[in-house]
């Protein structure tokens, strides 16, 4: 009864055994009929992957991979004589035989029961693969067509899929890397940052930078990809590598010497904008940042010359004409103090009248910085401060009203 039963069961298994073979020459046959049934064939190799007997078999793969190729090659066929076609059915079919090509090419490699590899489809796969890599009316145009419909993380998968190809071990480095591989690349990079992938931006990014393809622009989108992730050590180390490489571009220094001004390393930052004064020594504005870098290191010669020189390149540069005013009101405000630790009122008041002269000297720069941007609410309230301490009367109201207008 046992032997009875055990025939029984090998005699089913072997007969399920055999169906799910009779399944991969019957996906392989409606992918190859002269009218393709593509649904039909997806149907009975989905049963045979599944099935322990037949899901490691390269040949099982290798068919899975062969539908969806050989309805790219039909839906490209229509393409060239530019007949509609379904740019979404013809782009999945590539990117799921693609991965069944590669499953079916790693079964292949196997040794058989008696030790030996004996690889039946490996040369038919890698040529396919390649001419999903070579024809740009695979991979390349799907991954833009997917980006022109905003799918950026499609459009990512199939770019990379594309750049994955000539580093597969079977291509052997064949595929040598060209122009067009750096522009996949760069749009990789691109789809990436739209998709908010930065971490795999940043290794794109990263890997594109020494490829001479849009050196200038990689760099900038690295450092901001950087900031964004708040990652400082790199995203200055970044604009260091970008100000070495493009030493004439501005936007990698200025963007050093905000970091180090907004960091409170005003020491650092004045030696960043002295270089860029020694660049470009009529640029009005590195002059003023200067200024303003010098005051807050406490050096008041240097910050006044500073403005003065921001002045004559622009006179038109209010924030100049203010930082000249807030030097002179700073001093006056010292004086102050100072003189409100005098006991004696008469020596007082006479230094009283130092300090109010003093503040007078600030009055028309403020009121020229005001004048170039009568909008900025700080030069007139610092006015206002100074009428009302000097009692200058019909000023302070006409500021006031100004400043109630605003």
């Amino acid at each position: 009864m046992k032997k009875i039963i055990l025939s029984l069961i090998l005699a089913i298994s072997f007969t399920f055994a055999f169906a799910q073979k009779a399944n991969v020459s019957k996906a392989r046959n409606k992918a190859l009929m002269e009218t393709p049934d593509f649904a039909g064939a997806r149907e009975a190799i989905k049963l045979a992957l599944k099935d322990s007997t037949t899901n490691k078999l390269a040949e099982t793969w290798y068919v899975a991979g062969l539908i969806g190729n050989k309805e790219n090659d039909l839906l490209y066929q229509k393409a060239l004589l530019n007949q509609a076609f379904d740019k979404d059915v013809k782009g999945q079919a590539i990117m799921e035989s693609y991965a069944y090509f590669l499953k079916a090419a790693e079964l292949d490699k196997l040794p058989d029961a008696k030790g030996k590899v004996k690889e039946k489809y490996a040369k038919d796969i890698k040529a396919k693969i390649q001419e999903y890599y070579k024809i740009q009316q695979n991979l390349i145009s799907y991954g833009a067509y997917l980006y022109e419909k905003k799918n950026y993380d499609g459009a990512v998968n199939a770019f990379e899929t594309y750049l994955e190809i000539p580093k597969l071990p079977m291509m052997n480095n064949e595929l040598k890397p060209d122009s067009t591989y750096r522009m996949i690349q760069y749009y990789t990079c691109i789809g990436a940052i739209n998709g908010g992938k930065h971490e795999k931006a940043i290794a794109h990014l990263e890997d594109l930078k020494d490829k001479n393809y849009e050196t200038l622009t990689v760099y900038q989108l690295l450092y901001e990809e950087y900031v964004k992730q708040k990652d400082t050590v790199n995203y200055v180390k970044t604009l260091k590598e970008g100000l070495q490489r493009f030493p004439s571009d501005a936007w990698f220094l200025q963007n050093l010497i905000n970091y180090y001004i907004y960091s409170g390393k005003s020491a650092d930052a004045l030696v960043y904008l002295k270089t860029a004064i020694e660049r470009e020594p009529n640029m009005a504005q590195y002059r003023y940042v200067k200024g303003n870098l010098d005051e807050s290191l406490g050096n008041t010669d240097e910050a006044l010359a500073s403005f003065d020189k921001a002045i004559q390149l622009d006179s038109t540069l209010a924030e100049a004409w203010g930082g000249k005013g807030r030097l002179y009101y700073n001093k006056a405000v010292k004086m102050s103090d100072e003189a409100n630790k005098i006991k004696d009122n008469k020596l007082y008041n006479a230094e009283s009248k130092k300090v109010d002269a003093a503040f007078k000297v600030s009055i028309p720069y403020f009121k020229k910085a005001s004048a170039l941007k009568p909008k900025e609410r700080e030069y007139k309230q610092t006015l206002k401060t100074l009428y009302y301490r000097l009692k200058m009367d019909a000023d302070f109201e006409a500021v006031k009203k100004d400043l109630d207008a605003m």
